[in-house]
């Protein structure tokens, strides 16, 4: 199986950047290849002109259109995804998700933010073909607490929540998740 991330927060030390990186987790030993993608990590200026030639982006667009499995991570800002995530979506091609699993992940400040998930980013994975999206998770501020050592805690509710989204990749390869809790 190849895995795909795409991390689309500005930030350096997101919560939805540790929440990808611990859905990954979950899934260790299970990719024969991964690409982790950090959006803002991409050039800027080819970013914004959309030059899909550029190495870096063509790389990326390229990771995302041979994985199986592709997690999808932004905060959520006023109600919608992250414009950096806008701004790399709008590079692929328009089928680029077909025939892909799709998980998307989330964050934001409370659970007024919790439908952006279904109203603003499944219908742009949908118009990229996705018809295999999995449950999306969404976390609060509150379900990531900060660790003192770095990173974050999550609630007991939130990693139940990334197991279940999860499950069907553990079955479509007859394997129990990752279980042990990381920070």
């Amino acid at each position: 199986m190849h895995i795909t991330s795409l991390s689309a927060s500005p930030s350096e030390h997101s919560r939805s950047a540790w929440l990808t990186q611990f859905a990954l987790s979950r899934l260790e030993g299970r990719a024969d290849q991964q690409d982790d993608i950090l959006v803002r990590a991409l050039p800027a200026e080819a970013l914004l002109t959309a030059d899909v030639q550029q190495p870096d982006i063509a790389a990326a667009v390229r990771a995302v259109e041979v994985a199986d499995l592709v997690i999808v991570s932004t905060p959520i800002y006023k109600a919608a995804y992250s414009g950096l995530l806008k701004v790399f979506l709008d590079l692929l091609p328009p089928d680029a998700l077909r025939d892909k699993l799709v998980l998307p992940l989330a964050t934001g400040g409370s659970a007024a933010h919790f439908l952006a998930l279904d109203y603003a980013l499944k219908p742009v994975l949908s118009a990229l073909g996705a018809r295999h999206v999995l449950d999306g998770v969404f976390a609060t501020d509150a379900q990531l607490r900060r660790h003192e050592a770095g990173g974050f805690v999550p609630e007991p509710d939130l990693i139940a929540r990334l197991d279940r989204a999860l499950a069907p990749v553990a079955a479509r390869l007859r394997q129990p998740l990752n279980t042990v809790a990381s920070c």
